[in-house]
């Protein structure tokens, strides 16, 4: 029996890649419990590269260290070749190096195969729901690796203007916050983040929240 209100999830197609098959079965059994549509598997990565484009699903829970090529490379692929997929990174390793090749492959989010199914269902969701996805310690240490490469002063000269307001509002969707937990934190109202996300995105000619993570990351912005 599924879990209540699987069903609103059984409109999203999901692939699992691992190639350790006690996880590969115990994600796939969670997600379809969950309601989810789990419509393949793959254990490597050209298995992965051809059910994907195979399969054509919504978002891929995928684990980096597959055999070649490696989960990043076939992120990197994958969200080139299929228009609107999002790919949730669940991986044993926390290293700075491995998230941040994630993230600029494309992943939408990273989740530590530490985290709880609670966490885990939490994040597919969240995925699903075209949210950037990193816990606070994932996100602190990609920031933070940043902040310490900070770019010459020349460099970031270039850089768009943003208020205080809407480099607060960056940092806090690069933190993986809903809008709805943003305007809480800022004491705000709902639409007027949007209104601080519509202006980011305009001054910096970006398209969507994925990007502004990627943006975020990369100029080093934290609390």
């Amino acid at each position: 029996m599924g879990t209540p209100g699987a069903e609103r999830f059984a409109m999203t197609r999901v692939m699992v890649v691992d190639d350790h098959p006690m996880w590969l079965e115990a994600i796939t059994d969670e997600l379809t419990t969950a309601g989810f549509e789990v419509v393949a598997t793959a254990s490597d990565g050209q298995q992965c590269l051809n059910r994907a484009l195979a399969t054509r699903p919504d978002l891929i829970v995928m684990d980096l260290n597959i055999p070649a090529p490696s989960g990043v490379e076939c992120t990197r692929r994958l969200i080139g070749d299929i228009p609107g997929l999002h790919v949730l990174v669940m991986s044993a390793s926390d290293e700075r190096d491995d998230v941040l090749a994630a993230v600029k492959a494309g992943a939408q989010g990273y989740v530590l195969k530490s985290a709880s199914k609670a966490e885990l269902l939490d994040a597919v969701r969240r995925c699903a729901g075209g949210e950037a996805v990193f816990t606070p310690a994932l996100a602190g240490l990609v920031l933070g690796e940043y902040r310490r490469m900070a770019t010459a002063p020349d460099e970031a000269s270039k850089a768009p203007t943003l208020t205080d307001r809407e480099t607060e509002v960056l940092r806090l969707v690069a933190k993986g916050l809903s809008y709805k937990e943003i305007a809480e934190r800022l004491v705000v109202s709902h639409r007027t983040v949007q209104n601080h996300v519509q202006s980011v995105l305009r001054k910096l000619a970006l398209h969507n929240r994925v990007e502004l993570t990627r943006y975020a990351i990369d100029q080093g912005i934290d609390e």
